[in-house]
C-alpha cells in the first residue's frame, strides 16, 4: 500500500488523486498524515478563468522532488458540476506529468480512468466536433497517446457504418441472458459461474425461473410494443446445460419474445470447449444462431492448467472445426494479454495459431486484477507480465489483426487492468457483433434475464442509464426471481411512461 500525503486541495478531489496515482501503484491511499506518508503531494490550485493547477511530488525517503502544472480554460460563467469537472482535470494533468516523470511509466490513456472512452469521443462527434478537432481534445486536454486516438477513431466510424441508427436505438431494446453454470471455475473470473455439479441451487428450479421471467417481460414487450434489436446468451457459459435444456430455453423465448426469428442478431457464448458437443452444435445450428464464441484464452496446455480452464489445446481445435463442419458460420475467439507465465514470445505463439484457424472476430482482453477473483486473492501464485511487456504485446495485437484484415469494432477498460491498457473486439467486416457495440456504447435499455444479469434501463431520449441487477448466485435467484420481475417491470413502466404491469 502507497501512503500519500495530500495538502492544499479540497479533500472532496482525494478520490479523484486516487484514481490517478492507482495507475501507477498497485493500492494507494490518500490522506493528510504525515508520520505514514511514502510520498508527498503539494498542491496550488487557482480557480478562476483559466484554472491554474500546480503541484510538487516529493520522495523524502530519497530526498528527490518533480513539479508539474496546468493550465485549463473555462467558459465565462461556467459554475456547478461543470466547471468542477474542469477543475478536476487540471488537477489529473498536473498530477500525471509528475508520476510519469518520478516512475518512468507512460499512461497510454492519459487521465482517462473510465471503461468507456469510445463514448466520449461519440459524445463530441453529437455536439458538433469534427473527428480532428475531438482528436486534439483527447490529446491536449486527455493526454492520450496517438495511437489510442487513432483506435478511437476506427471503432467510432466502425460502429456506425455497422449501425448507422445507433443513436436512435433507444425506441428498442435488447435481451441479454444469464446462464450462470460453468464446467469450472477460472482462476481470473468474477462472472457469474457456478459449478453446474455443485450445490449453488438446482439447474432445473433455476431454468423453470427463467422461463417465467422470458414470460413475464415478453408479455411487457408485446405490451408496449418495443422491438428486440439483440439477444446475447451469456453467463457463465450458456452450453453448460443440456441441449434439451437448451431447446426447451430457445422454445420458450420464440413463443414469449415478440419478433423473435427476426432479430438483427442472436449470439450464445459456448466460451468452454468442453461445454460443446456435436448435439449442442446441431441445436444452435437449427435455432439459426447468428454467432458463437469459442474461448481458448490462450493455446498454451501450462497456462489453462493454471488458470483452472480444464480443458486442452487440442479440444479447443477440435470443437472449434467440429462448429465449422456443422456449418456455424459466425464463431468469436477470445485471447488474454499477460495470463501468468506468458509473454511476448507466447503471445506470438497463440497469434499464430489464431492465423491457422481464422475466426471471423478475435477479443483480444488484456488481463485484469478482478477484485473477489481466485488470482486477486493469490497473486503471490500468478507471475504476470510487466507493463512494457503488456504493452508491447497490445502492439503486436494491433499490428497482428490489421495484417490479418480484421478492423477494431468495440473497446473497453477495466480496473486493475494490466499496463493501463484495453480489452479490443476485432473482426473482419460485416461480422461484428452488434450487441457487443450496444453494450459498450450503452445507446439503448438492455433488459437482463436470468442470474447475474444486470437490465441498463435508458428512457428514449434521455441518456440516462438506471441499473436493476438480478442476484448473481443461482440459489438466490430461485428464491426471489417473482419480487425482482415485479420490481424490474414496474422500473420499465415508469422509465417509458406506462401504466402499472400486470401481476406476475
Amino acid at each position: 500500500m502507497k501512503q500519500l500525503r495530500v495538502t492544499g486541495v479540497d479533500p472532496s478531489f482525494y478520490r479523484d488523486i486516487e484514481l490517478i496515482a492507482s495507475l501507477f501503484f498497485s493500492k494507494v491511499n490518500v490522506s493528510e498524515n504525515q508520520e505514514t506518508a511514502d510520498l508527498w503531494l503539494h498542491f496550488s490550485v487557482e480557480e478562476g478563468h483559466p484554472i491554474r493547477v500546480s503541484v510538487t511530488l516529493s520522495d523524502p525517503g530519497r530526498d528527490q522532488a518533480w513539479h508539474g502544472s496546468h493550465v485549463r480554460e473555462a467558459e465565462a460563467g461556467e459554475t456547478g458540476k461543470a466547471y468542477r469537472k474542469r477543475v478536476k482535470q487540471a488537477i489529473s494533468h498536473a498530477l500525471l506529468q509528475v508520476l510519469e516523470e518520478a516512475t518512468g511509466i507512460r499512461q497510454p490513456w492519459g487521465i482517462l480512468t473510465g471503461v468507456r472512452p469510445t463514448k466520449l469521443l461519440h459524445m463530441m462527434l453529437q455536439k458538433g466536433y469534427t473527428m480532428d478537432e475531438a482528436a486534439a481534445i483527447l490529446r491536449k486536454d486527455y493526454l492520450l497517446e496517438p495511437e489510442k486516438i487513432a483506435i478511437l477513431q476506427e471503432i467510432v466510424h466502425r460502429q456506425t457504418t455497422v449501425l448507422p441508427d445507433l443513436y436512435e436505438l433507444d425506441r428498442e431494446v435488447s435481451l441479454y441472458v444469464g446462464i450462470p453454470f460453468c464446467p469450472t471455475k477460472c482462476a481470473y473470473c468474477t462472472f457469474p459461474a457456478y459449478a453446474i455439479q455443485g450445490r449453488n441451487g438446482s439447474v432445473e428450479e433455476f431454468l423453470s425461473g427463467l422461463h417465467e421471467e422470458v414470460e413475464a417481460v415478453g408479455d411487457w414487450l408485446k405490451r408496449n410494443q418495443l422491438p428486440v434489436t439483440t439477444i446475447y446468451f451469456g453467463g457463465g457459459t450458456p452450453t453448460s446445460i443440456t441441449a434439451n435444456q437448451m431447446d426447451e430455453l430457445f422454445r420458450k423465448m420464440k413463443a414469449s419474445i415478440p419478433g423473435f426469428e427476426e432479430v438483427r442478431e442472436l449470439t450464445v457464448e459456448a466460451g468452454r470447449p468442453d461445454t460443446l458437443n456435436e448435439e449442442k452444435l446441431d441445436l444452435l445450428k437449427r435455432w439459426k444462431v447468428d454467432r458463437i464464441s469459442i474461448n481458448p484464452q490462450s493455446f498454451e496446455e501450462n497456462t489453462l492448467k493454471l488458470i483452472g480452464r480444464h480443458h486442452t489445446v487440442k479440444e479447443t481445435l477440435e470443437k472449434y472445426q467440429l462448429a465449422r463442419e456443422m456449418g456455424l458460420h459466425n464463431i468469436n475467439m477470445d485471447l488474454i494479454i499477460g495470463l501468468p507465465g506468458e509473454g511476448v514470445e507466447e503471445f506470438r505463439q497463440n497469434l499464430a495459431v489464431m492465423q491457422e484457424l481464422r475466426p471471423e472476430s478475435l477479443t483480444v482482453h488484456t488481463l485484469s486484477f478482478k477484485r473477489g477473483s481466485i488470482m486477486t486473492r493469490n497473486k503471490e501464485k500468478y507471475k504476470v507480465a510487466e507493463w512494457r511487456e503488456v504493452a508491447e504485446m497490445v502492439r503486436l495485437a494491433r499490428e497482428w489483426t490489421r495484417e490479418q484484415g480484421y478492423v477494431p469494432y468495440y473497446l473497453y477498460r477495466q480496473k486493475n487492468i494490466l499496463g493501463n491498457q484495453e480489452n479490443v473486439g476485432y473482426a473482419f467486416p460485416g461480422e461484428e457483433s452488434l450487441y457487443n457495440i450496444i453494450i459498450m456504447e450503452e445507446r439503448q435499455t438492455i433488459i437482463g434475464l436470468g442470474c447475474g444479469a444486470v437490465s441498463k434501463i435508458i428512457p428514449p431520449g434521455t441518456g440516462k442509464i438506471q441499473r436493476w441487477p438480478n442476484p448473481k448466485e443461482p440459489q438466490a435467484y430461485i428464491d426471489t426471481y417473482l419480487r425482482h420481475i415485479h420490481e424490474k417491470l414496474a422500473a420499465l413502466d415508469e422509465a417509458y411512461g406506462v401504466g402499472t404491469s400486470a401481476g406476475v
